[in-house]
């Protein structure tokens, strides 16, 4: 038996690893680990077509097992998207180290000084599908926030993630920081994933980024904290007070940029005031960029569009179709999001800053957004350099998580001989 086939002892050498390392990381300077990482970006840069070439591979690979255009596009890498993870491995580089940092500080009448700072977590787990670049930012965002990370990528970009995670760790021996902090499951078998969901003597927590499967098979099974979400049921309300062109850049934007991705716009709700006017322009252009369109009665657009079933509400298409119904007013929007909703992103398109208020206090999602493609539900895009995943939970981490977010604290107490009376 090989040791790759001897999953059990494979993955606690792994986890043995990675708590050892994660002992050292939690006090590396922030220098350190901002070397790390740059010298990581340097090396993805400079083997950018020994990455293209592994992934080749798994793009055949991808083919075989009839992945869907949409999935094929998660998994497909050339020279502008290993800048972007260049991109992205830099930015995380230069954000704020957040391990020590003093979150609150207060006297108490007793005399005591206390701090509450953040610390770092210690060992995740990340289990991912298809997109090979969450190699590098959680990698990157795991190191950062001075935590060890064991990699578990999907099956589909193996290739892609060992020789960008083989960059990553030239970038911590660079730094003198042990290449144990960021391993990566070196085996297909799922096995692997059933044995890092009950690893509660080595891993803190799991961090699942994938599909309704994947995520609930971690959710149902695992034995460690996990953050999570399910699924990206993303929806927008055009309001009655909404702008036609914003409307349109907007929507077409959130549905066609990337059909892949959990901030896609997966539902659009117009408010039956303007379903002859910007609903219908909203609902042609759509058509035009090929997007397939399940539109409830009352909606008026292109011939091509298809009757809605109840099937289609709440569900995450991950592809260019999208679900559309009229609705009557800001309350029936809001109850239909409720109704379907994932608790991931939802977006109002108005003028109307009492009706921007009413969904924003009314709706619990993640990241709600007003006159904003849902596509900028990223962390990246939320200045946090790269993200590991959106939780959807209300524990701990909620929306994108960051470094900062793969933090907990603890408390700094100081007294002077200080006695409780």
């Amino acid at each position: 038996m090989t040791e790759t086939q001897n999953i059990p002892a494979l993955m606690m050498d792994l986890g043995i690893r990675a708590k050892r390392a994660a002992q050292t990381l939690a006090t590396a300077s922030g220098e350190r680990k901002y070397a790390a990482l740059i010298g990581a970006a340097d090396a993805v840069w400079a083997r950018r077509s020994e990455i293209i070439a592994a992934n080749a591979k798994d793009l055949d690979y991808g083919t075989s097992k009839g992945l869907s255009p949409a999935m094929m596009d998660r998994l497909m890498l050339d020279e502008s998207r290993i800048q972007s993870i260049v991109d992205g491995l830099r930015a995380v580089a230069e954000q704020p180290d957040p391990v020590g940092e003093v979150l609150a500080e207060w006297e108490q009448p007793s005399g005591l000084n206390i701090q509450r700072v953040r610390t770092p977590l210690g060992v995740i787990g990340v289990i991912y599908e298809s997109r090979p670049n969450v190699t590098a930012d959680a990698g990157a965002l795991c190191l950062k926030s001075g935590n060890a990370v064991i990699l578990r990528g999907g099956s589909e970009s193996f290739h892609s993630s060992q020789v960008i995670h083989s960059c990553l760790a030239e970038g911590l021996r660079g730094a003198n920081l042990p290449e144990d902090a960021v391993q990566l499951v070196p085996t297909r078998d799922r096995a692997a994933v059933q044995e890092l969901l009950t690893m509660t003597e080595y891993v803190d927590v799991i961090v699942p980024r994938g599909g309704k499967g994947l995520v609930g098979l971690v959710q149902r099974e695992a034995r460690v904290p996990v953050f999570a979400h399910l699924e990206g049921i993303v929806h927008i309300y055009l309001d009655k007070s909404a702008d036609p062109k914003k409307a349109l850049d907007v929507v077409l934007n959130a549905k066609t940029r990337r059909t892949g991705i959990c901030g896609a716009a997966e539902c659009l709700l117009i408010h039956r005031d303007i379903v002859d006017t910007i609903g219908r322009d909203v609902l042609t252009a759509l058509a035009a960029a090929g997007v397939e369109i399940h539109a409830a009665g009352g909606l008026v657009g292109p011939e091509s569009m298809a009757p809605a079933e109840e099937a289609d509400w709440g569900k995450e298409f991950l592809d260019k179709v999208i679900a559309a119904k009229p609705v009557a007013d800001i309350e029936d929007a809001i109850a239909h999001i409720r109704k379907y909703h994932s608790q991931h992103t939802d977006c109002i398109i108005t003028e109307d800053e009492a009706a921007v208020t009413q969904f924003f206090a009314e709706l619990d999602s993640a990241i709600l957004m007003h006159n904003a493609s849902t596509q900028f539900a990223d962390g990246g895009e939320f200045g946090m350099g790269a993200e590991i995943g959106i939780a959807t939970g209300k524990m701990h981490a909620r929306g994108p998580v960051g470094a900062a977010q793969l933090t907990s604290f603890k408390y700094l107490v100081r007294g002077d001989g200080t006695v409780r009376a």
